[in-house]
């Protein structure tokens, strides 16, 4: 009996740890980044009330009402996004990936929040809108932060400053556009955003 659960253990175990390095290796047989939203590339656009502008090789935008986005031309399926951003405290912001067409929205979009005194706090910093709760609360106000995403198929896994934030299984969109969001009131600022597609 001893020696039947001792091999249970140790298959488990095994079982771990393959699946954990078929992950590793999915992510790391990427294909090499491509950098997206630079300055002066004709694959991004901008759309709606904010302004946006380089300074520093930082991508600004300032709002004073209403809504704006960036949004890149092109579209894309499976996917690691790697970015940082530096929200000020009034700031409604946030990423949005697998876009069915040309606009912002948490329906036809999944959207990973930037904003962490939002009203509704299980739609703050972290959050997939309308989808998953954080998983974990980070403080990102007047600060550079680190945001990372993983889309495979239907797997969505984003973390925050190392902190894992949202884990699920979705099957409402499969491939799309990617954009950034500054609405309501005040300023938030990306650098160093670089995709790279999964094999």
């Amino acid at each position: 009996m001893v020696s039947l659960t001792f091999n249970y253990v140790i298959m488990k175990t095994i079982t771990h740890i393959l699946s954990i390095t078929f992950i590793l290796f999915s992510l790391f047989s990427c294909q090499s980044p491509d950098h997206i939203f630079q300055e002066n590339e004709n694959d991004w656009f901008t759309e709606g009330d904010a302004s946006w502008h380089y300074d520093n090789e930082e991508l600004i935008g300032n709002v004073s009402d209403g809504s704006g986005f960036v949004m890149t031309n092109k579209t894309y399926k499976d996917f690691v996004l790697n970015l940082e951003f530096f929200p000020d405290s009034s700031i409604n912001s946030g990423i949005f990936i697998r876009c069915k067409d040309y606009e912002i929205n948490p329906f036809d979009c999944y959207e990973l929040n930037i904003w962490d005194l939002h009203p509704k706090q299980e739609y703050r910093t972290g959050s997939l809108v309308m989808r998953s709760n954080p998983l974990a609360w980070v403080e990102t106000i007047d600060k550079w932060n680190g945001f990372e995403i993983v889309c495979e198929g239907n797997s969505i896994m984003a973390w925050v400053n190392g902190d894992l934030t949202v884990d699920i299984q979705d099957t409402s969109l499969s491939e799309g556009h990617i954009g950034l969001q500054a609405a309501e009131l005040g300023q938030i600022k990306f650098r160093k955003v670089e995709i790279r597609p999964v094999k």
